[in-house]
């Protein structure tokens, strides 16, 4: 939960260098951006137009009787608000095209960095803190490019014009007007002081949030099956009432700003009437400049309230460009230097040198481990649990890096080898099976132009699984639900078997793959290997020994090193580590037996 929180810390308001890493993002879209500032440029500058329109109405047509003076400038003023409509139009649809396309661009650039990103990556940053990275933290950045970056020019120009016209129109009232001016800006910079600290608090507990509602629908069987949903209820009741209590003060600071700023407004107005109303009186101004002045201030507060919003946008852009851009900068990637593209190394042996590898430092999982796998040959490797079995694999196909020791694939090192070609010619079948949404052939060929519909089918049949496919409403287009819920484990661990055939690599890995199917689903996928694996080099990892017996070796790893090695039968002579370990599971399954 913490690691949650601590990434929600909002750093500054702005940031020069997050800044200049941003505005790379806008460099291909810099004349649209040009564009559409201009027409923010030009609302900016029409807006002011119109309370001195109506200072020359009432001032040179209203008190004069010029009714046909009148009907021009009403006409003029209409023909102001028309113009600025359509500028705004354009303005408002650039500015959202603009920024569409950038959190396009960056959405497309985070989520291929983190298909590149090495598996301890992975290990050490949650699900739902990436997801955020790719969804929340890129959508902040989205309004800050399309309504932040862009119109806060209006807001700026819109003051600019707002000042020149009434410094040009009435200097001694402008600096009437602006004499609040200070108190609003010290009641702005304690707003936004406030309502950071409030929004930093919000994040957190939607952090917080986040994380207990993702891990609880994670484990939601576990929570029905331990009757925890009254326990869970009351737990989520108490984070959500802090973010409620979060949210409600922050809304405190924005209910105490926004009515500041309209007694402020009131105020100048206030101090408009008095001072021109006085001036008035003595012949010394006239009533239209008083009436200008007044819309002049109504106007002049509303960019200042934007301006407080534009602050908060850019305020929360600065903290998710700034975790985007530590994720687009984690080198955790393993190193893709090969050049060695030769197919036919893969017909070769498979030899381990002096293996060790770990994955804290100082903590070895695999310790001097060397060991030939003849290509074409079956090798079983076996173990207790945490004895590297998994790691040998990870290590084989690159989903991790390792200083010590080699591994060659037909006398070449894989180090030397393109990483998409060495996963491309190893098929690997893992105890955990992930089925994606979309259709049962699709889960199969994912999308690989080579594999045509017949062998999709052939591989299916080889491995049993073509029997429980056509049982199904659509066969091989049945949909596949979220995660396979629709399917049995077995099921899905056959459809993962036809998957690694279906691509028919040189080097099939069978990673605990029957470890939880049933034992007439176990004999079928066991004869189909018989006649699938001839000529092609397998290794597989099993629990269970008797599903290993053919195997022309069988290597016995125990706390990281190898132990023991030789054929079934060598190993029970040996009554060793294999030895036992036959024996526990042969009395385990007597004991079930009876």
């Amino acid at each position: 939960m913490e690691a949650y929180q601590d990434d929600e810390i909002i750093g500054k308001a702005y940031d020069s260098k997050l800044m200049k890493r941003l505005l790379a993002y806008v460099r291909p879209y810099r004349w649209q951006v040009a564009g559409a500032i201009s027409l923010t440029v030009a609302i900016s500058s029409l807006g002011p137009v119109r309370p001195y329109l109506t200072k020359v109405a009432v001032d040179e047509y209203i008190t004069t009787g010029d009714y046909h003076g009148l009907f021009m400038i009403a006409g003029l003023i209409v023909l102001t608000l028309l113009v600025q409509s359509g500028i705004h139009y354009f303005a408002m649809y650039y500015t959202q095209w603009i920024g569409q396309h950038i959190v396009y661009d960056m959405r497309m650039q985070v989520f291929a960095k983190l298909q590149n990103l090495a598996l301890s990556f992975f290990d050490k940053n949650p699900l739902g803190r990436l997801i955020t990275r790719v969804t929340g933290d890129v959508e902040v950045l989205n309004e800050m490019f399309s309504s932040g970056l862009v119109t806060v020019f209006a807001d700026v120009f819109v003051l600019t014009w707002i000042i020149a016209f009434m410094f040009f129109i009435s200097w001694p009232l402008a600096l009437v007007t602006l004499s609040i001016l200070p108190l609003l800006v010290y009641g702005t910079f304690l707003f936004r002081k406030k309502v950071r600290e409030a929004y930093r608090d919000v994040r957190k507990q939607v952090a917080r949030l986040n994380a207990f509602l993702q891990e609880r629908i994670s484990g939601i069987l576990t929570v029905q099956l331990m009757g925890r949903e009254h326990r869970e209820y009351q737990r989520y009741r108490k984070i959500n009432r802090g973010h409620a209590d979060a949210h409600i003060r922050s809304v405190f600071y924005y209910a105490i700003f926004y009515p500041s700023v309209e007694l402020f407004s009131a105020v100048s107005i206030g101090l408009i009437v008095w001072y021109g109303g006085g001036q008035i009186v003595q012949g010394a101004l006239t009533l239209g400049v008083l009436i200008s002045f007044i819309q002049y201030t109504e106007m002049f507060f509303r960019p200042i309230r934007d301006l407080s919003e534009k602050y908060n946008i850019m305020q929360s852009a600065m903290a998710s460009s700034e975790r985007i851009f530590q994720l687009l900068d984690d080198d955790t990637v393993v190193p893709d230097t090969g050049t060695r593209n030769d197919t036919q190394i893969f017909r070769g042996d498979v030899v381990i040198e002096n293996l060790s590898f770990a994955y804290k430092r100082g903590e070895d999982v695999l310790r001097d481990v060397s060991m030939t796998i003849p290509h074409g040959s079956t090798v079983a490797i076996v173990g207790a649990t945490g004895a590297g079995k998994t790691t040998i694999i990870s290590l084989l196909t690159r989903f991790y890096d390792f200083d010590r020791g080699r591994i060659l694939i037909g006398g070449t090192d894989i180090k030397d080898i393109p990483v998409s070609l060495l996963r491309r010619h190893i098929g690997v079948v893992m105890q955990d099976v992930f089925l994606f949404s979309g259709t049962i052939a699709e889960n199969i060929h994912l999308g690989n132009p080579e594999i045509s519909e017949e062998d999709v089918r052939n591989a299916a049949e080889i491995v049993g699984a073509d029997r429980f496919i056509r049982q199904l409403e659509g066969g091989y287009d049945a949909e596949v639900k979220e995660r396979g819920a629709m399917l049995s484990v077995g099921q899905k661990q056959l459809l993962s078997f036809a998957r690694a055939l279906a691509f028919n690599p040189e080097i099939l890995i069978l990673d605990e793959a029957t470890a939880s199917i049933d034992t007439e689903t176990e004999q079928m996928i066991q004869r189909a290997i018989e006649e699938l694996l001839k000529g092609r080099t397998s290794i597989v990892i099993a629990h269970r020994l008797s599903t290993i017996q053919n195997a022309d070796k069988i290597i016995v790893l125990h706390k990281g090193k190898i132990r023991e090695e030789g054929t079934h039968k060598e190993l029970l002579q040996k009554k060793g580590i294999y030895y036992r370990l036959y024996q526990l599971q042969y009395k385990d399954q007597e004991l079930r037996a009876a």
